[in-house]
């Protein structure tokens, strides 16, 4: 573990943030910077606050941190910047803590309760509702998919809870089948664009498949079915590429898309 870390936090704001916040959230992130277990490349908080007045928790704070090329995330929400921040730190505390147990040992693993140990769900992510952009205004915001290689499910539980997302797309590792692995309560679900679960071999405890294929959709029609249903997102395959592709509502009110085109 580092002795000493130098990295300076670099915070970013949006909206209208308190004064004395930028250097709160500098402070709280740079305090936990000693639990990395590797070099820290980089750390940056950002700040954002919503101007409707319709968002139970406008505030929200998310933390990122490079350590020596493996990203670890947390963020939460909060009726004031003061309470996200607070809460952003105590989820960013648990990751590097987990993290600094010999992550490389662990990989491949689901988290284990341990002696004094928070778990995941011990902190509530207070995650925001998305604000309210008028349909007419949106725009869709691509990214690729954050797994560039092939991973196995328990791989996937550990990448998702490490980067506190509420999703992973990825490669299965022993299928060759896109998939997504997703948070349902204190379990996960795991849907692949074709299941093929002789294939797939024995699932964690915690894991549960979905044996419905994802649907072949465009991207018009899967805007389409996430505006209707109401859904966390749209796990569909592109037809002109044959591969999986996801479509959420991002916190700003865009769409966001992630997509596993040339991740391995």
């Amino acid at each position: 573990m580092n002795a000493v870390q130098t990295v300076p936090v670099q915070v970013e704001m949006h909206g209208r943030v308190a004064k004395g916040m930028r250097e709160l959230a500098a402070a709280k992130a740079g305090s936990l910077l000693r639990l990395a277990s590797e070099p820290v490349l980089s750390a940056r908080v950002t700040l954002a606050v919503s101007a409707d007045p319709a968002v139970a928790r406008p505030a929200l704070a998310q933390a990122t941190i490079d350590l020596n090329g493996r990203i670890v995330r947390a963020q939460a929400a909060g009726q004031t910047m003061r309470e996200a921040i607070e809460h952003m730190a105590a989820r960013l505390r648990v990751r590097l803590d987990r993290s600094a147990r010999d992550w490389s040992v662990r990989r491949g693993t689901l988290p284990v309760p341990e002696p004094g140990e928070w778990r995941h769900q011990s902190i509530p992510a207070h995650r925001p509702p998305y604000f309210p952009r008028p349909a007419d205004t949106r725009a869709v915001i691509r990214r690729p998919g954050y797994a560039t290689r092939p991973l196995t499910p328990e791989e996937a539980v550990a990448e998702l809870d490490l980067l506190d997302y509420d999703f992973c797309l990825f490669t299965e590792r022993s299928t060759g089948e896109d998939s997504v692995l997703y948070r349902v309560g204190d379990r996960y679900r795991l849907a692949q664009a074709r299941p093929k679960p002789n294939r797939l071999g024995p699932l964690p405890a915690a894991v549960t498949l979905s044996r419905h294929p994802a649907p072949v959709l465009r991207l018009a029609e899967a805007i389409t079915r996430l505006d209707l249903l109401g859904q966390p997102f749209v796990f569909f395959v592109n037809p002109d590429t044959g591969r999986a592709s996801l479509l959420y509502h991002r916190y700003d009110g865009h769409y966001g898309l992630v997509d596993l085109e040339g991740t391995v």
